[in-house]
Parts: structure tokens; C-alpha cells; sequence
């Protein structure tokens, strides 16, 4: 979990910050309350992650940018973010890196 070693840490920070139990955010995130505290757990052997599709509901709700929650700054190229089959340079026009992001969620969603 390259990106995600202090995750936990900036995750509780944010929800701190605005106020927010896990309960809250569990809601408006749409999991349970168990899973916020699983996700801040700083126990690495009994802490769980988020899927990509949660990662940007937890920023949309906690109104932080994704770099926020990421550790960005061990990266080769700071200004390059990698996730699988998803490429961004900070030099990307913010709302294009959005939409491909976008497409990419969409594309590993299950169909209904």
C-alpha cells in the first residue's frame, strides 16, 4: 500500500477537523461506522483500505483533495500520481485528471 502508509492518520485528521464521527462520516460515505474505524485503525495487521470508488466518496465528503489522504512525497516524480491504469501530472488540467478518473471508476464497477 504504497500510497496509503499514513492514510489512516490523514483520514482522521480530516474527519477530525470537520467535526465528524465515524458514524457521520460512515454515512455519508455509505459504510459502516466499523469500517471508518477499520480504515484509521493505526495497527497496520488490523487496519483495512478503501477501494478507489470509496477513496474519492471519503475527499467528496471531507472536501479534501485526493493528494491529501495519499503519501505523494517518497514518489520518484512528486508531480506524478500512479494508480493502476490511471496516469496524472500536476501540469494535467485539474477537471480532465478528474474525468479520467471518473471513466476509471466506471470501467472497474460492476455492471448491474
Amino acid at each position: 500500500m504504497r500510497y496509503l502508509e499514513t492514510f489512516w492518520q490523514r483520514l482522521k485528521d480530516a474527519r477530525e477537523a470537520r467535526q465528524l464521527s465515524h458514524r457521520d462520516l460512515a454515512e455519508l460515505v455509505g459504510v459502516t461506522p466499523d469500517t471508518i474505524t477499520r480504515w484509521e485503525q493505526a495497527d497496520p495487521h488490523r487496519r483495512l483500505y478503501p477501494a478507489v470508488d470509496e477513496l474519492i466518496d471519503l475527499c467528496r465528503q471531507l472536501t479534501v483533495p485526493l493528494e491529501s489522504l495519499l503519501d505523494t512525497s517518497e514518489l520518484d516524480d512528486p508531480g506524478q500520481l500512479e494508480l493502476p491504469g490511471l496516469a496524472f501530472s500536476n501540469s494535467d488540467e485539474l477537471a480532465g485528471a478528474l474525468e479520467e478518473l471518473e471513466r476509471q471508476v466506471q470501467r472497474v464497477q460492476p455492471n448491474e
